[in-house]
Parts: C-alpha cells; sequence; structure tokens
C-alpha cells in the first residue's frame, strides 16, 4: 500500500522525535527513592527531582485536559516508549501493560483492548502527547495541578528493584532476606530472616536458596542467594547477600549436631572422633528395682527350626509375658501358633493386655524393631478366651511364614488359674496337633522361664558435670535375668534381656541431652522417651560405634524424664545411653 506524502513525513517525524528528545533522563536511571517530576504548562524546561531538561515539545491542555511528553514522561519513570519498524506503531511497556499506538489508524492496544487514539494521546509538533491522567495510572503516580505556577507535579514510586512484569499483568514476586546478627562465631547456627513478597499478594510457591548453610566451622565471607517464585510461575531477580563468620569458636563440628539438630536425628562421626569423646565414660548412679510380678517365657530355641514341633512350653498362672522370636528353616510354608492346655477341673480364662505382633519378614532387624514399637505403644486391650476343664486351644495363630522368613510376637496376658502355654510350628493345625508334635531340641540361642520381664531404673540425673553413661545389656553393670529351662531342666541366663521391658527415669534431670551409642553390632529399635517414640534409626540400621542417636534434650526445667525400651530381636548388645551436659550458649 503505498503512503501519502504527508503521512510519509510524519511517521519519520514520530521516529526521529522517539530518538531523539532533548537531554531526557536515561531509560533505567531511575531513582530507589520517590521521584518529583515538574512539567510547566507550555514551556520546554522539565524537572526531575533537582536536575532540570529540556523538551522538544512541552505539557499542553486538550479539550481541558493535561497532556505530557511521552517519551520524557517514558525515560523519567522508567518504561520504554519506541517505534516498532514492524507493526510501524509506537509501544509502551509501563509495568503490567503492553501499549501499542497506531497513529495511521487512529487507535490504541492496551493488552489486546481497542481504544480511540484521540481520548488518550495527540500529536503536536511532531511529537508525541499522552493524557496525564491516563499514564500516570498506569504508573501508579500521584499528580496534581499547580495553579499558581501553571505546572504539572508528578510523585513517581519507581518499582522496587527485582519486580519485573509480564504481559498477563502480574508482577514477579521481590526476593530478600537478611540475617539475625551482622555476624556469626565458628560453629554458631545461622538465623536466615525472609523479606521475600509478592507485589499482587497472591503468595510464594517456592524458595531456590543457594549457600544458605545453617551453620560455618571456617571464618570468611559466606556468599548466599534467594530466588522465589509466585503462583503465577514468576521467578524473581535473583537475591545476594553474605554471612560474615568470625575466628571466633563458638560450637565444633561434633557439638553443633547435638545442640541443635532434632530428636531423632543421627549424628555420624569417625571412630577417632567417638573414642575421643565416649571412651572411659563416668557411670551414671541408678537404682534398680526388679519386677517380679510377671513370667516371661521366651521361646528363641531353636531360633531357625527345621522341622515341626514343639519350640517351648511351660505352666502360667496370674500375669505372664509369652516371647517369641523364630525364623522358618524347612523350605515349607509353616504356621505358628500358641496354645493354651487347661489341665485343671475348673475352667481358666486368659485376659491379653498388651500385645506386639508383625508380619513375618526376611528382615530380622525389622521384624524386631516392628513388635518393640507394637509393643511399647501400650494399646488397650481386653481381649478374653477361656478354656475349658482339660482342653486345649488355640490363645494365638500368626499369618503363614515362608522358608527364610522370621516372626517376633510379645503377649502381655492374665490369667484366673493354671494353663500350660505351648509354642508350636506346625505344616497344618488341627485338633490334635499339639499331641502330635514333639518338643524341638535346644540349639543356642535364648529359651527359658524367667521371673523377671521389667527393670526399673531409677537414675541420678540431675547433678553431674561430665558427659556419663547407662549401659544396657552388658551383663556387667547390668545383669541378664536368671531362669530356668523345664524342657532341659537346667538353669539359664537370658542373654540380651530379651523380652525385658526396661523402664529408666530420672527425677530433675538437668539441662543435657540423651544419645543412644550401639556398641555389639548392628541395632535398630524403638525407644520412648516421654511418651514419645523415637525409632533408631528412622530407616535402615546402625552399626556398632558408627556415632549416635539424639534420643532426648532437656531444658533443666523438666519435672522429670522417662524413657521406656525393650531389647528388640535381631539386635546386638551391648548399647550405650549416652547424657551429654549442655551449657547455656550466648
Amino acid at each position: 500500500m503505498k503512503l501519502y506524502k504527508k503521512e510519509l513525513t510524519l511517521l519519520l517525524t514520530l521516529l526521529m522525535m522517539l530518538m531523539s528528545v532533548v537531554a531526557a533522563p536515561a531509560a533505567g536511571a531511575v531513582s530507589a527513592s520517590a521521584s518529583m517530576i515538574l512539567l510547566y504548562l507550555d514551556k520546554t524546561e522539565a524537572f526531575v527531582n533537582d536536575e532540570q531538561y529540556e523538551l522538544s515539545s512541552p505539557a499542553t491542555i486538550i479539550d481541558g485536559s493535561t497532556f505530557v511528553p511521552a517519551k520524557f514522561l517514558g525515560d523519567s519513570m522508567g518504561f520504554k516508549v519506541e517505534w516498532n519498524d514492524v507493526t510501524r506503531t509506537i509501544h509502551l511497556s509501563p509495568p503490567g501493560y503492553e501499549i501499542d499506538m497506531d497513529v495511521d489508524n487512529k487507535k490504541v492496544t492496551i493488552n489486546g483492548a481497542e481504544i480511540p487514539f484521540d481520548s488518550v494521546a495527540a500529536i503536536v509538533n511532531g511529537s508525541l502527547l499522552v493524557k496525564l491522567t491516563w499514564v500516570a495510572d498506569y504508573m501508579g503516580a500521584k499528580y496534581s495541578y499547580n495553579e499558581e505556577f501553571r505546572r504539572v507535579e508528578i510523585i513517581h514510586f519507581p518499582t522496587p528493584e527485582g519486580i519485573y512484569v509480564d504481559q498477563d499483568s502480574n508482577s514477579r514476586p521481590v526476593a530478600k532476606f537478611t540475617t539475625g546478627k551482622a555476624s556469626y562465631r565458628l560453629g554458631e547456627p545461622v538465623k536466615y530472616i525472609d523479606l521475600s513478597y509478592d507485589p499482587d499478594a497472591e503468595g510464594l510457591i517456592s524458595y531456590d536458596w543457594k549457600g544458605n548453610k545453617e551453620v560455618f566451622f571456617q571464618p570468611g565471607k559466606y556468599p548466599v542467594t534467594l530466588t522465589v517464585t509466585d503462583t503465577h510461575g514468576h521467578v524473581s531477580k535473583e537475591f545476594k547477600s553474605y554471612v560474615n563468620v568470625v575466628d571466633e569458636p563458638y560450637l565444633s563440628e561434633f557439638e553443633y549436631p547435638i545442640y541443635n539438630k532434632p530428636v531423632g536425628s543421627s549424628i555420624k562421626a569417625d571412630w577417632g572422633i567417638i573414642w575421643s569423646h565416649f571412651n572411659k565414660m563416668p557411670e551414671l548412679s541408678k537404682k534398680v528395682t526388679e519386677v517380679t510380678d510377671r513370667t516371661l517365657l521366651l521361646s528363641d530355641s531353636p531360633e531357625e527350626f527345621t522341622e515341626q514341633g514343639i519350640l517351648y512350653q511351660d505352666q502360667i498362672n496370674g500375669k505372664a509375658r509369652l516371647y517369641a522370636d523364630h525364623i522358618n528353616g524347612t523350605g515349607k510354608k509353616m504356621t505358628m501358633a500358641i496354645f493354651a492346655t487347661n489341665n485343671t477341673d475348673k475352667p481358666v480364662t486368659i485376659t491379653t493386655t498388651n500385645k506386639g505382633e508383625v508380619w513375618p519378614s526376611v528382615y530380622a532387624n525389622l521384624i524386631g524393631s516392628e513388635a518393640s514399637v507394637d509393643f511399647l505403644l501400650n494399646n488397650v486391650y481386653d481381649q478374653k478366651l477361656t478354656v475349658p476343664p482339660h482342653q486345649s486351644y488355640v490363645y494365638a495363630k500368626l499369618p503363614d511364614f515362608y522358608p527364610g522368613q522370621g516372626v517376633n510376637l510379645f503377649y502381655d496376658l492374665e490369667t484366673d488359674g493354671e494353663l500350660q502355654m505351648s509354642f508350636v510350628v506346625a505344616e497344618k493345625l488341627t485338633p490334635t496337633t499339639l499331641q502330635q508334635l514333639h518338643q524341638l531340641p535346644y540349639t543356642g540361642h535364648v529359651r527359658g522361664t524367667f521371673p523377671i520381664s521389667e527393670l526399673q531404673w531409677n537414675i541420678n540425673a540431675t547433678n553431674f558435670s561430665k558427659t556419663s553413661v547407662v549401659t544396657i545389656g552388658d551383663n556387667k553393670s547390668d545383669p541378664f535375668v536368671k531362669g530356668y529351662d523345664v524342657a532341659r531342666k537346667e538353669n539359664v541366663e537370658n542373654g540380651g534381656n530379651y523380652g525385658v521391658v526396661y523402664k529408666i527415669h530420672a527425677d530433675k534431670p538437668r539441662k543435657m541431652a540423651v544419645m543412644m551409642m550401639a556398641k555389639g553390632g548392628v541395632f535398630k529399635g524403638p525407644f520412648k522417651v516421654n511418651g514419645e517414640m523415637i525409632p533408631v534409626p528412622y530407616s535402615g540400621v546402625v552399626t556398632a560405634f558408627d556415632g549416635v542417636t539424639l534420643l532426648a534434650r532437656t531444658t533443666g526445667d523438666e519435672d522429670a524424664l522417662d524413657i521406656e525400651f525393650t531389647p528388640p530381636a535381631g539386635s546386638a548388645f551391648p548399647i550405650d545411653l549416652i547424657f551429654y551436659p549442655l551449657e547455656d550458649k550466648k
């Protein structure tokens, strides 16, 4: 399409105007603080704060509205005003908007919506002027007219650094943070204070930190950066600051997690560090009470059975605990059950008060740990079974377990008479199974009847000043419970005290950390601390002297500390409970 000479001259004039406004402030060089812009009607002089500029075309009144030079206003407020040679339009980009002014067709497109050109703009002496009220509203500027000086006064608050606006009229968020202190000591936790925000108040959905370590152990200045993303997926400009670490000790790398890591955390360290910190620790004094009101029947031999039969069998009357740990070594699917036989002339009722059960598994540490968790939960049970005189009933039947799988179980029960309890494994259970099975031979491990199923330790954790210890399962400071194997007619001891519950109590404990360290080998099991279950570890297993696990941290203001524990099947002993004094760090 051919252009008339007059129209071509106009377009060339507009292009020259946009490229060469005299002495206009540079776009992008906007102050971080508010700007005062002064424009005088029909005068070419203008001011931005204290700087004076000469305009190619002054502000003027058209049909009662104030029109101001577009290019100067854009440069002063930090948005682009430029000629688009492809679309042959003038493009303005105030925050959140894309504006195209088509002088040929006398229309203005704002984010796709059209309005008449003459309603917001005018060409005066070859310069583009725009209506002040229209463009200032886009920029969030405040404006007024000083009639005495015939002056337009505009106060502009620039978009904060880091905010960029996309075509969907939604602002990018702003990333910002500071630290709680100007400097930090070696091993002192760094507090990062998030100051990020979304100008559209729509919220932030993700943070991308780099270098924000929670602690530093070498002096220096460490760079930390942050970008944030809002709900529209807009990403902020990267914000960068520094953490200043001075050469002044606060906590060592080994001490830091003891003071700061969450309860349940595993604190890894090499053998040398473990040995230097926890070798030859003094023992905390303790008062031991052996609870003898519940008989423990323990069946763990043959631990891996190779044929069906009776694993263990003995009499109970009153409170009892049944404990078994076995592995199927037969090469066949087997069923494990506990029979209750009443050899008296009166019916006897069994009431189950607590139990710990686990599905069969090939992972010995897992079944021991999970059965211990179930038992230490102390769920309320009131299950009753009445066995008639001279009858045998199945008290408990476990799920079938396959070759190589193991089972572990606890049952606390009470009877109102004497019963014979039999742990059996068989290919199939029938009414005559018990009579058809024979006693399996002893092959090591633990088997027997024990008068003690609970140990209560009252420890003095109030007035110690050095890292101290109590040991579980060493047969020295914690002797193994003695009992009797009725099948072999021999005195035995419960090596490892499996099936025994430890209740450890400390009145008025000092400020300290309580940790567990494995010493005998692989360990996996729970501790119940003030009613809260702490798995050790949360996943996998720990090995001997492979660091410590944090069980509790006290403030020195508690009335008491209570720890419940039962040795989990599949774990090795002894283990140490380490009591580590904590100082008041400032």
